[in-house]
């Protein structure tokens, strides 16, 4: 799991497609867990970044679940939060039109998927300071819209559904979003959830009830003090995990083998 910051190294401030595939394919998973992604936004030179960390992992399967469509930034007409919980959806991978810009988390599965599914989180109905979209000014506008997208993905023991979500930065309303997310996602089955929760392992752990797959420091990558990036997991045993630093994103990412 990785937060990518749209593409932008914290070393030069610039986004580097070519830098950003080379990161992910460095990561070589199975299963990848995005957030922070732009699809056709000018800040990252109009790409679809799930499509270009797809092709870079090799990854046949990849879906990418907007929070935001439009540019994100401010509290202007151009955003607009995810649609509706219509349930799990068959289908292995998307390709949204190349026009409409968006906002919000990825999975990326080189695995079988069999069916995916897109959560809209509870708002949260407050304002903070945000850098807005256009020329650049820092304006209060409400907390962005937040998404989880979960994939079911088949194995040779069996199937284990994967979540990716990036959680509100307002402290409390993070873990009922949490909570949330468990709760509508988690079944009774094999669950691994991934993302940037803006929380840190104890509170997380305490609003899940999951294992914790993977501790360490994530943020800011340069010289991380916290940790906002989890791996989380029910009826899956960690084998090896580790953090990730790489020259992309203010985000390290977390890596976790389990069976």
């Amino acid at each position: 799991t990785w937060n990518v910051q749209h593409g932008r190294s914290h070393e030069d401030g610039r986004v580097d497609l070519d830098r950003f595939a080379a990161a992910v394919g460095e990561l070589d998973a199975d299963v990848l867990a995005l957030q922070e992604v732009d699809r056709v936004q000018p800040r990252s030179s109009g790409a679809d970044l799930t499509a270009l960390a797809a092709d870079a992992l090799g990854a046949p399967h990849h879906r990418f679940a907007p929070a935001i469509e439009g540019e994100p930034g401010g509290a202007g007409p151009c955003r607009r939060t995810a649609p509706p919980d219509i349930g799990w959806v068959c289908g292995t991978e998307e390709r949204p039109a190349a026009d409409v810009p968006g906002y919000g988390v990825a999975l990326l599965s080189r695995r079988p998927v069999l069916g995916w599914r897109v959560l809209r989180l509870p708002s949260v109905r407050v304002r903070r300071p945000v850098l807005c979209c256009g020329p650049p000014r820092v304006e209060l506008a409400h907390e962005e819209p937040r998404v989880a997208l979960a994939a079911r993905i088949r194995t040779p023991e069996g199937a284990v559904t994967v979540v990716t979500t990036h959680l509100s930065c307002v402290p409390g309303r993070n873990l009922v979003q949490l909570r949330h997310v468990v709760a509508a996602l988690g079944g009774d089955g094999p669950f691994v959830l991934l993302g940037d929760l803006n929380a840190g392992a104890r509170a997380v752990r305490a609003a899940t009830g999951l294992a914790t797959l993977v501790t360490g420091s994530t943020f800011p990558s340069w010289s991380p003090i916290l940790q906002l990036d989890h791996a989380l997991g029910r009826g899956v045993t960690r084998l090896d995990a580790q953090v990730r630093r790489l020259p992309v994103s203010d985000h390290c990412a977390l890596a976790v083998t389990v069976r």
